[in-house]
């Protein structure tokens, strides 16, 4: 298999704090706080019944859970709490890098990683210190199967020339061709991007954002320019509305679920919605198309819980978190809420599992079987990732060349500079 993993004080806690069970850890009950995030997918009683499942286990511990205010902030919002002095004790999908460095996290042991398929993902000079709990193929397309049959296309694009016909006929009939979003949360404006890049600049040098670091290659160099050009291509054809940059995740999910567009590209935990939200069509999936029809697979393995290496219960942060990463209820939980690709030993999904994530699940076990995953492009974290504050600059380029801001040429020169500064 290929190298990859899958305000002020007072405010920053107004803003999402709640507890489950007692927060004043009284009765010798060891209390941890756990910042988490909420989707449309996880919602408050989501995380609610998540934290009572593993507490119910542990009974010794208490949780006292706060929220980040946007699902892709929550790295920026671990960062206020930290500097305010409230770093919580237990984060999930909180990315390792900067915090690990300055000595803030706890290194995870080989015996405490042994039951994870991935132990060496998302590596920080040599340590793990974020659970590799599961894996998410970033950006497969979802598609609306009666538009596309309107449209008379009868087979799923392999090849991005195919991808660009199909998104043409879906236009000359009358329908968007694709869903994308922004506001608040930018990453579903960079979807496309993710993928082109992942497809076309991965496959051949998998360890792009290595060589980045150690400035071997740069955004301005040809292949990657060639990549974002593509999506600035679909912009100009107006097969992606520039005007849905402002849209917010929340509403972006439900438009394509509305039947507002005819293809949505986005990560694997859509299926979960697509399963068990309301729409009047039905939902297919399909492999983010290649240049040459060539199977490439983009996806991140890690997204689990990083435990702060001061806590004052620093034993019940790391119980906590390895209950909530390997508890086969809790995962099945995540399955069906989230649509999760558990990257645990011996895990299967349930049974019962809706039909869009058993088709998503079984195209990326032929992706693994066929040693096709490469690394999903602005989702990477630790030393394999984009340095501290790349992604949101990532979404801000992608949403300039929809919107016709800037030229290919000028997004990627300013990738360069914001690189530079981060650096």
């Amino acid at each position: 298999m290929r190298r990859f993993l899958a305000l002020g004080a007072a405010a920053l806690l107004a803003v999402s704090a709640c507890s489950v069970g007692s927060n004043t850890g009284s009765g010798g009950d060891a209390e941890i706080t756990f910042l988490t995030f909420e989707t449309p997918n996880l919602t408050p009683a989501y995380w609610d019944a998540a934290i009572k499942r593993v507490t119910d286990k542990n009974p010794g511990i208490k949780v006292k859970k706060l929220v980040a205010p946007t699902a892709d902030g929550r790295t920026s919002y671990a960062k206020q709490l930290l500097q305010s002095g409230q770093f919580p004790d237990v984060m999930i999908a909180v990315d390792s890098a900067g915090f690990a460095e300055a000595g803030n996290l706890y290194a995870w042991t080989p015996d405490e990683l042994k039951d994870f398929q991935f132990p060496e993902a998302n590596p920080v000079h040599g340590k793990y210190y974020q659970l590799p709990a599961n894996t998410q193929t970033i950006p497969p397309i979802y598609y609306n199967r009666k538009m596309f049959a309107d449209a008379g296309i009868a087979a799923t694009p392999k090849t991005w020339d195919e991808l660009v016909a199909d998104a043409g006929k879906l236009a000359a009939k009358g329908f968007s061709p694709f869903t994308i979003g922004g506001g608040k949360d930018g990453f579903p404006s960079s979807m496309i991007l993710s993928g082109l890049v992942s497809t076309e600049v991965y496959d051949t040098t998998p360890d792009w954002l290595t060589q980045r670091r150690q400035d071997k290659v740069k955004f301005a160099d040809p292949a990657f320019q060639k990549a974002f050009s593509k999506l600035a291509d679909l912009a100009s054809k107006g097969y992606v509305d520039k005007t849905s940059v402002s849209r917010d995740y929340a509403a972006t999910e439900q438009a394509f679920l509305d039947g507002k567009s005819a293809m949505y590209p986005m990560g694997n935990w859509f299926a979960a919605n697509a399963d068990s939200k309301k729409h009047d069509f039905e939902i297919g999936v399909f492999d983010f198309p290649t240049e040459d029809g060539k199977l490439v697979v983009p996806a991140y393995t890690g997204g689990g819980m990083i435990v702060n290496a001061k806590a004052a219960n620093l034993d019940a942060a790391r119980k906590f978190a390895l209950g909530f990463q390997l508890d086969k209820d809790q995962l099945n939980a995540s399955v069906k809420a989230d649509g999760l690709f558990p990257a645990i030993k011996g895990y299967t999904p349930p049974a019962d599992v809706g039909p869009t994530f058993k088709a998503g699940y079984d195209l990326y076990t032929k992706a693994v079987q066929q040693n096709a995953v490469v690394h999903a492009f602005r989702w990477e974290t630790a030393d394999d990732g984009l340095l501290p504050g790349m992604k949101d600059k990532v979404d801000q380029a992608a949403q300039d060349v929809i919107t016709g801001r800037k030229s290919v040429a000028d997004a990627c020169a300013f990738l360069d500079t914001e690189w530079a500064k981060a650096g």
